[in-house]
């Protein structure tokens, strides 16, 4: 009698299609490249991490996933905003994978706050956080000069609040006024704006350059995102370290901004700024 054998079944492996490594991670990655594109996320930075490379990288979470992300050197001055942790933004960029670690991650070149709320709440973790520290306490605040010798302002050289300053100024006492021009919004204004006021800080009045006895830093109304500056900590602390007394003097009425917080006198418009000083 013949020995039977089982029933091997199909050869080994069948009909179905084999891969090397690299093959397999590059169709991966050519599928989510290609399929996605460039795209717009919603998220909260988390997990944020400023490397020496100058690298900037983070995760995007909300309640149903994280997003690891990364903005290279090259792109992180023209982000469009500071990232953080806790922030929620519109991040801009594209997908990409890493075949070498089975990972993928976005690629971020723009940076945009996600509302009006994530602004608020990222100006109220701010002021949260400087209040504590003393920067708005009243007893740190300096006198305004009485008749002072030099106004120096920051603010644009185009529009009209330098116009409303110095008509102002001359009209009531006139008295010589350095102008520091800025940007008071977009990209690297709040730098701009907080180098100025130091600025004005290190002139020591032995040079051709007087020194101002008192600073107004001012710009006219906007939405809340055009006044961002304002709110920023370079900015806030610029003006908290400042030697010479200032008047902020930042959009309308009825708008409020940290810088007038931690400024020594806050002004409505510029006009009152100039009136004040």
């Amino acid at each position: 009698m013949d020995e039977q054998f089982p029933d091997s079944g199909p050869a080994m492996g069948g009909n179905t299609p084999e891969f090397s490594v690299a093959e397999i991670s590059g169709a991966i990655r050519r599928t989510l490249e290609g399929t996605f594109g460039r795209i717009r996320v919603r998220g909260e930075i988390t997990e944020f991490k400023r490397y020496p490379s100058g690298h900037l990288y983070f995760s995007l979470k909300d309640e149903g996933g994280k997003l690891s992300a990364v903005v290279w050197r090259g792109t992180v001055s023209r982000l469009g905003l500071k990232p953080e942790s806790g922030l929620e933004v519109v991040a801009s960029g594209k997908i990409s994978a890493y075949g070498e670690r089975s990972s993928y991650q976005m690629v971020i070149d723009r940076l945009e706050y996600a509302g009006e709320g994530a602004l608020l709440a990222r100006i109220e973790r701010l002021r949260l956080r400087l209040a504590a520290e003393g920067l708005f306490d009243a007893e740190r605040k300096q006198a305004l000069p009485f008749l002072p010798r030099v106004i120096g302002v920051v603010t644009s050289a185009q529009g009209a609040v330098l116009h409303d300053i110095r008509t102002t100024i001359a009209r009531r006492f006139p008295h010589p006024v350095l102008v520091w021009p800025v940007p008071v919004q977009g990209e690297g204004a709040a730098e701009r704006i907080a180098h100025a006021i130091a600025g004005f800080d290190a002139i020591d009045g032995t040079a051709a350059l007087p020194r101002p006895d008192v600073l107004i830093v001012a710009r006219g109304g906007g939405s809340l995102e055009d006044l961002m500056a304002f709110n920023d900590e370079a900015v806030l602390r610029a003006v908290a370290a400042c030697r010479i007394p200032v008047i902020s003097a930042v959009g309308h009425e009825t708008d409020t901004t940290l810088i007038d917080f931690v400024s020594d006198c806050r002004a409505p418009t510029p006009t009152a700024a100039a009136e004040l000083a």
